[in-house]
């Protein structure tokens, strides 16, 4: 029930339903073990019959021809490629456009064909093949195809995790409302002095690092800006090796000043573009790595093989892989023809919660990234990616 006036009777208001939480007794009772997702790939093949069937779809009244990328796992609340993360196929025709929305999502778009625009309250960004470009959560954004061909997206996002939290929000915008300008609705404005956080108090117990602090800390929170932003494919190409010998590096991560130490694009999400000349020779089969973080690979060059959990998966150009469900044994190996890859994990997600651990070596550590000076994830030369 939504109550949209201050009653003016508490007792007038109906109670509740008398709802019992079950007791279950974990006494001795081991932790279950992890049992990681299978890896999944969806084929270039399978990617274009489902753009060209989308794009013979009459438009939408919401503009979005979009279709979700299901795991066969996935069942409940928040279906998606990975427990927490999901993946939809957008497309849209020439002179067609989205309406405008705004999620509590964080979002990351990967041109895969074609050209548009991607509109974000106070910004508009042209997007290319390969280019990539972020929207940040409760940003108004809609999406328009200004080119003569198709245009098609692969979008990601961290829905999944919140519809499982019960907390997954969208909300349809008014072209008046995204030309108003940042402010999408109307600000209630500062709170009076003795409500914010610079007038609260802030009080060191003990010697242990142990803090009070106000109420205002919790809803007065200092803002850290995030924009969206645009990683062109024409400048991030010049920092990828594509000649054997050329001194740049094979794998860069498409970085979001926002994400502050988690090292994202998005706050739930980092990416990395991925480059391995042709002619340079795979390595030996091998032991793989595991990390809690998931990651999902779209291999947009070259070809190659991932091992995951002692199982083989051939890619090639255009196939979309889940190349590292959580805590899965993987590792990667590209073909003569070398490779070009941009990897989604949900890396930044887990540094936030803690939750980040990671196995480099199968023989060696579980370590907590981040949790304390001096240990690494990196110990060897990998030059596969994720």
């Amino acid at each position: 029930m939504s109550v949209t006036s201050s009653p003016s009777n508490i007792d007038a208001l109906p109670a509740a339903r008398d709802l019992h939480a079950r007791f279950v007794d974990i006494s001795g009772q081991e932790p279950e073990p992890i049992r990681p997702w299978a890896p999944v790939k969806i084929s270039r093949a399978r990617i274009e019959a489902e753009i060209e069937r989308l794009a013979s779809l009459p438009r939408p009244a919401n503009g979005r021809r979009g279709t979700l990328i299901v795991h066969p796992d996935a069942v409940g609340l928040g279906p998606g490629l990975a427990p927490g993360v999901d993946v939809t196929i957008d497309v849209l025709k020439p002179g067609e456009r989205t309406t405008p929305l705004r999620r509590n999502t964080g979002q990351v778009e990967i041109g895969i064909s074609g050209r548009g625009v991607v509109h974000v309250v106070g910004r508009s960004t042209r997007m290319e093949r390969w280019d990539v470009c972020s929207i940040p959560s409760m940003k108004g954004h809609y999406f328009e195809n200004d080119g003569d061909e198709l245009w098609v997206r692969l979008s990601y996002s961290n829905a999944p995790l919140l519809a499982k939290l019960g907390v997954l929000y969208s909300e349809p915008l008014t072209d008046e409302q995204m030309a108003a300008g940042p402010s999408v609705l109307p600000s209630a404005g500062r709170r009076p002095e003795r409500y914010i956080r610079e007038t609260a108090p802030d009080i060191e117990l003990n010697d242990s690092g142990a803090r009070l602090r106000g109420y205002e800390y919790l809803v007065d929170i200092e803002v850290v800006e995030n924009n969206p932003l645009h990683w062109a494919w024409n400048e991030v190409r010049e920092h990828l090796s594509w000649e054997e010998g050329d001194g740049k590096r094979t794998i860069m991560a498409l970085y979001n000043p926002a994400t502050e130490r988690r090292n994202g694009a998005t706050h739930s999400f980092f990416v990395t573009a991925s480059s391995m000349p042709p002619g340079i020779a795979a390595q030996p089969l091998r032991r793989g790595h595991r990390h809690s973080s998931v990651a999902i690979n779209y291999h947009f060059l070259g070809s190659g093989k991932s091992v995951v959990e002692g199982h083989v998966v051939d890619w090639s150009a255009g196939d979309l892989l889940l190349s590292a469900p959580g805590w899965s044994e993987h590792d990667h190996y590209h073909g003569p023809d070398g490779f070009g890859v941009f990897t989604v994990q949900d890396h930044p997600l887990h540094i936030g919660m803690e939750s980040l651990i990671w196995q480099e070596k199968m023989s060696g550590p579980i370590l907590a990234l981040g949790s304390e000076a001096g240990q690494t994830g990196y110990v060897g030369p990998r030059t596969t990616g994720a």
